[in-house]
């Protein structure tokens, strides 16, 4: 199913009829919503810095310089049966995405996006996909940000931003502060990152929030959580007793 979902993207990506593309997702990658349904789940460790605790259907997510915070995002709302697609992103791997909790049946990837479409081969994503993660190109006119950031909120998808967006997003990620654990004196292995994450944007998410977290955590590498919360320390925890 992933192998045909990324062919049929990116064959259909190239006449770029929005309708065209639509139909070859067949209509069906993203589930039928309830009204009340608003919220899209994330895992538990990012829900303090989040208003509503989860991704917000229509909203624009921006997230800084940082992919695997945003797929570590993502992927409450993959799991619990919501598709993403990723565009311009070459770099993200399958396993670096399952790692971090993505149900790759359910992920479209479309790396090479030509620049005179990209803006095109978004929009009709969000016509179809609950999470659209995607790298801007530079020179993005600030005209089609402000259009894709509508779209989403027109169709009820979560638009998530890695690096500039020109726009104002309606909630902003940034990593402020990381250290990996795991190395010794010339011995070891990296095994968990700290990291320390600000929240801030319009509306609800005004108030700046921040959560220091475990990206991946000490027990990532033995099934357990990608992301765990950490509290906030005086210095950097030592994993080593955990």
């Amino acid at each position: 199913m992933f192998d045909r979902m990324t062919m049929s993207v990116r064959r259909s990506v190239t006449p770029a009829p929005r309708e065209r593309l639509a139909e070859a997702l067949g209509r069906r990658s993203r589930p039928p919503t309830l009204a009340a349904d608003q919220v899209l789940p994330v895992p538990a460790a990012f829900q303090p810095l989040l208003p509503g605790h989860g991704l917000r259907r229509g909203s624009t997510v921006a997230v800084s310089r940082s992919a695997s915070l945003a797929l570590a995002l993502v992927a409450g709302a993959s799991a619990a049966g919501s598709w993403v697609a990723a565009v311009g992103l070459p770099d993200l791997g399958v396993v670096a995405a399952a790692e971090s909790g993505l149900a790759l049946e359910r992920l479209a990837l479309v790396p090479y996006p030509r620049p005179e479409v990209w803006a095109t081969v978004v929009a009709t994503l969000l016509d179809a996909i609950d999470v659209v993660l995607v790298r801007t190109p530079s020179g993005l006119r600030a005209a089609d940000a402000r259009r894709l950031s509508a779209r989403a909120r027109e169709r009820g998808a979560v638009l998530i931003p890695l690096g500039t967006w020109s726009e104002p997003a309606d909630l902003r990620l940034a990593v402020t502060a990381s250290e990996w654990q795991g190395l010794g004196q010339g011995h070891g292995r990296l095994e968990s990152r700290w990291v320390e994450v600000v929240a801030g944007g319009r509306g609800a998410a005004t108030r700046e929030r921040r959560a220091w977290l475990w990206l991946p955590g000490p027990a990532a590498a033995r099934g357990g959580p990608y992301v765990e919360l950490a509290a906030a320390p005086a210095r950097l925890p030592d994993v080593s007793s955990r």
